[in-house]
């Protein structure tokens, strides 16, 4: 950049105004006057904030915060408005052995920064050593890091939400819809190209009126919190796609702005509240997009180094690295603490989001011994009278010591349950061995979660997710193929469970494709009719293909953009998955808030649930236990008592089979009291049944391989 270019007129700002302010709010907040700046540091000698031009390209004024209370450094500047851009420059020891990295040569990102102007751009300067230099990350660079990176934005925050409020959608009835804001926008046909992949284009009508017909409840929005694109992807022309690379954890990314204006992303909460959508935010404060001790110095490690990061105890020079990426934040220090807990009240508070899902989970509750569900950000979450009224979702795992914790999170929090996935990929895959296993999944997965309390909606249920197959591939392909990631294919899990039909891809073989759709039937069935909480992903509703590519985080192109040109075989798949869902939510024995166990109430003469074998017997030991069963029937007593009073239920009954074997079973009906008969709702084998079949105790229904059938019990007087 020049500097001899002629900057952009600022707002204007008197010399020698400013004043003591107070150190809260953390971050720079327009009060209506003036603006005040607040910043934490326990280590840092001196504070200097730095203005620019309205471009964000010229430093015009640099000042120092006078005032230090708490380990806060605050200032009052009374002639500032919001649209002020703005860095710190953060002065201390530099000494990285020791933890400290500070160097008021690196302009540094506010981590309260409500809004981020321009992208970062990958220099030398960004980094606080001198690269090349013989003592490596120990040196010091004096080059100014301004030019490159992206600066801090005042912003106003009144915005009228009118009648907007936060939709509440009991956790019985929630399926979660998980998306992403560019991916799920950039081929949309009804959207304006002017506002594809933002969060205006999430606000077209088309794009709003599918996600609602289709019957989902919750739209779970992969990363839009401001991050940083990778720079050895943007020398391969590829960049950070799903953005779990976070630099600040107040403000949208940048480049989901159309118009350039905060206020966009309250205008979508509001057009999918209107919907009867929630919001939920994927978010990752588990790790920065400052990377390791050979990272660059863009906010947190400038700011104070030894507080924000969890370091390596015999030798602070190297970060602890729980979370793969290079560095983990320390949710232990208080400061930290706060920092994440104010982002997640700010975006439920400010910007009316209905629940969040956490990225590696289990590093939020860490403590240097070890997971404990009493970790202070996990019993901030459930005491804060804001945090513990929104959905609270758990990926519980990570890399670190202990890192599977499936189960392991307290009362208050749904968790993602990987086994859920496994074992249902494994089970229609024809795998030995599964049925037992598959059984526990379709109940809730009591053996995980059914323990002080929680409810079967704890388990989020899913078969795919962003981070592997797509559903189609799943059916599709025998192996990853990532070639386009440029890393030889080794990127991605190996672990895939998936199975190709016959055919690695794309095939116009009629029978491959039959029994494709059919276990994409056979998945959608599985996960809507399990108890629990069951997650889809954008576009398997319609078969949408990542051509084998199960690690797509840099894939911004048609492989990570969901294709909306559906062709029959999609639109078919479309009609089965809303008719799954509308029957989910009509019959609530589906959706139960109380596990199913199995064993007989004596107090009013059912099973809630009651494992049948083809002849209609109820599963011995001897047949769970039969590596090569692949067939049973669930049935579910709509008497079983509902809650705590012992008295008898109201609901449907149901009768549930699977029969994950290549060939036709036979399997016979139940028995059934007087005036009543089986009555087929679904059958993943016949996707457009819409007959009313009846059938009576005792007939044998032939069980098309690799099928699913739901089964009503229906009476008489219904008809």
């Amino acid at each position: 950049m020049s500097r001899s270019r002629k900057p952009t007129p600022a707002p204007e700002l008197e010399p020698s105004r400013i004043r003591e302010g107070l150190p809260y709010p953390l971050g720079a907040t327009w009060d209506g006057l003036g603006v005040n700046f607040a910043l934490f540091s326990a280590n840092a000698t001196k504070v200097e904030l730095c203005l620019f031009d309205a471009d964000g390209e010229v430093e015009i004024e640099r000042i120092e915060l006078p005032e230090y209370t708490d380990e806060i450094y605050h200032g009052y500047l009374p002639d500032a408005h919001p649209g002020l851009i703005y860095g710190y420059r953060v002065y201390g020891p530099y000494d990285p052995e020791n933890g400290h990295r500070f160097n008021h040569h690196k302009l540094l990102i506010d981590p309260y920064a409500k809004q981020l102007v321009g992208s970062l751009k990958w220099s030398e300067a960004l980094f606080g050593y001198t690269i090349g230099h013989p003592d490596g990350d120990l040196s010091f660079d004096e080059r100014d890091s301004a030019p490159f990176v992206p600066k801090s934005k005042v912003i106003d925050p009144a915005y009228t939400w009118g009648r907007d409020q936060q939709v509440k959608v009991p956790w019985d009835k929630t399926i979660v819809y998980e998306a992403h804001v560019r991916g799920l926008t950039m081929r949309h046909p009804s959207v304006p190209e002017a506002v594809r992949g933002t969060f205006a284009g999430m606000m077209v009508p088309d794009v709003v009126d599918h996600i609602k017909k289709l019957g989902v409840t919750s739209v779970e929005l992969l990363p839009i919190h401001g991050f940083v694109n990778d720079q050895h992807l943007l020398q391969k022309g590829l960049n950070n796609f799903w953005g779990y690379n976070s630099i600040a954890f107040f403000a949208p990314h940048p480049r989901y702005l159309a118009n350039g204006k905060v206020a966009e992303f309250k205008e979508m909460v509001a057009h999918l509240h209107d919907a009867g959508l929630e919001v939920i935010l994927d978010v990752v404060y588990n790790h920065t997009a400052e990377g390791n001790e050979q990272g660059p110095t863009l906010s947190m490690r400038g700011i104070d180094n030894a507080s924000y990061y969890r370091l390596m105890p015999e030798n602070k020079r190297f970060y602890i690295n729980d979370s793969g990426t290079g560095n983990t934040l320390d949710l232990s220090h208080p400061c930290v603490l706060q920092m994440v807990t104010d982002s997640l009240r700010y975006w439920a508070s400010e910007m009316h989001v209905d629940g969040f899902r956490f990225d590696l989970a289990t590093i939020l509750g860490r403590y240097h011994d070890g997971f404990s569900e009493r970790h202070s950000f996990l019993v901030a979450c459930r005491q804060d009278p804001v945090l513990r009224t929104v959905k609270l979702i758990a990926e519980p795992w990570d890399c670190g010591p202990g890192g599977y914790q499936v189960g392991g999170f307290a009362p208050g929090w749904a968790e993602w349950n990987d086994r859920f996935r496994d074992t249902v990929r494994a089970f229609w895959k024809g795998d030995d061995g599964q049925l037992a296993d598959f059984a526990g999944r379709m109940t809730g997965s009591g053996d995980m979660f059914n323990q002080r309390g929680r409810r079967p909606y704890t388990s989020v249920n899913f078969v795919t997710a962003h981070d592997g197959f797509t559903l189609k591939d799943l059916v599709s392909y025998n192996d990853k193929h990532n070639e386009e990631n440029d890393e030889n294919n080794q990127d991605g899990t190996n672990n895939n469970v998936s199975w190709n039909h016959g055919v690695e891809g794309e095939t116009d073989d009629p029978h491959i494709i039959e029994l494709r759709l059919r276990q994409m039937r056979n998945f959608f069935a599985t996960l809507l009719l399990a108890q629990g909480t069951p997650m889809i992903v954008a576009g398997d509703e319609f078969a949408r293909t990542q051509y084998g590519n199960n690690n797509a985080y840099c894939q911004d192109s048609e492989v990570g953009w969901v294709n909306w040109a559906m062709d029959e075989n999609g639109k078919g798949l479309l009609r089965f998955v809303r008719r799954l869902i509308k029957l989910r939510m009509a019959y609530p024995i589906l959706r139960r808030n109380r596990f199913l166990v199995g064993t007989y109430n004596e107090a009013i003469g059912v099973k809630d649930v009651t494992w049948l074998a083809p002849d209609a017997s109820e599963m011995t030991t001897e047949q769970w236990h039969d590596s090569h069963g692949r067939c049973l029937g669930m049935l579910l007593d709509g008497r079983a008592q509902v809650s705590g009073i012992r008295r008898p239920g109201a609901d449907a009954t149901l009768l549930l089979i699977v029969n994950a074997h290549h060939d036709i079973v036979q399997f016979t009906l139940p028995e059934v009291p007087e005036g009543e008969y089986w009555n087929c709702r679904i059958d993943t084998y016949r996707p457009d049944l819409n007959e009313h079949e009846r059938l009576e105790f005792g007939s044998e229904f032939a069980v098309t391989g690799r099928s699913l059938l739901l089964f009503e019990l229906h009476r008489e007087e219904q008809e």
